[in-house]
């Protein structure tokens, strides 16, 4: 029987899902993304789930990147095609509407920094290491790299890390704002599916307004952004969820959000 590419498990509103192919480091390749693009999607329509992690098999790697075999056999134009593949993939991650965390438990590199950036947040092990070592291949990043990594850190940052393609420790990716945390590698995947759990709890009709103004407001206007964070707003004080939330605020007591 193949091993599956990947694993998805639930607990409760959370789903985990766990790349993989440790034998190649959960190298990302066509199959996996295919599987991955499918869990996604199954996850979008599934109002009992509220945020998902997204984690690698093993303890040495998150997912180091492309398949290289698979990628170092295609043409320009496949390559191409692969890239936009993989871009509508972490696309749907990053505009899920869902929070996706991602456990970043070993190398994340090259196709798997880039996962890792689509998600909503990055909790990386005190092990971990990330980058995007393309350039030393004769490549460029090819599943947003380039864009995510400099709205992430910073032009200047972001250059040097793809002209040298040197990959950053944990610590100083959360130094410069790459993830959100760093964790003991032991605790990694009980931080974050706590984390998970706890967003979650939250409104999911806020969270999905909270994470679509800040995903498509960066590439407005400001003025522009400001406006679309209003109308967000009009609409969240709309809800069930906001009337619930002010209720047991004011009576003190924990509210139970429906998403509605």
């Amino acid at each position: 029987m193949a091993v599956p590419p990947l694993l998805v498990e639930r607990d409760g509103a959370v789903a985990v899902v766990t790349l993989n192919r440790p034998e190649v480091l959960n190298a990302l390749d066509a199959r996996m993304l295919a599987e991955l693009a499918r869990a996604v999607e199954a996850y979008a329509g599934d109002e009992g789930v509220r945020a998902i992690v997204i984690t690698g098999a093993g303890d040495r790697a998150f997912a180091a990147g492309a398949d290289i075999r698979e990628l170092a056999a295609s043409s320009g134009a496949e390559a191409r095609g692969l890239a936009l593949s993989g871009q509508r993939v972490f696309d749907r991650i990053e505009k899920l509407g869902k929070p996706v965390i991602a456990a970043v438990n070993g190398v994340a590199l090259g196709g798997g920094c880039e996962l890792a950036m689509a998600c909503t947040l990055r909790l990386a092990a005190d092990t971990a290491t990330l980058g995007q070592p393309e350039v030393h291949l004769g490549l460029t990043p090819g599943y947003g790299g380039t864009q995510r990594l400099a709205r992430l850190i910073g032009k200047g940052r972001a250059m040097e890390m793809l002209l040298t393609g040197a990959p950053l420790g944990a610590a100083e990716a959360e130094r410069i704002g790459l993830v959100n945390r760093v964790v003991p590698a032991a605790g990694l995947l009980g931080e974050a599916r706590a984390l998970a759990a706890r967003l979650a709890g939250a409104a999911p009709v806020a969270v999905r307004y909270i994470l679509s103004a800040v995903n498509e407001g960066l590439e407005m206007p400001l003025a522009e952004a400001c406006a679309f964070e209003a109308s967000l707003f009009g609409l969240a004080a709309s809800t069930e969820d906001m009337r619930e939330g002010t209720a047991a605020f004011l009576e003190k007591r924990r509210p139970v959000f429906k998403g509605r």
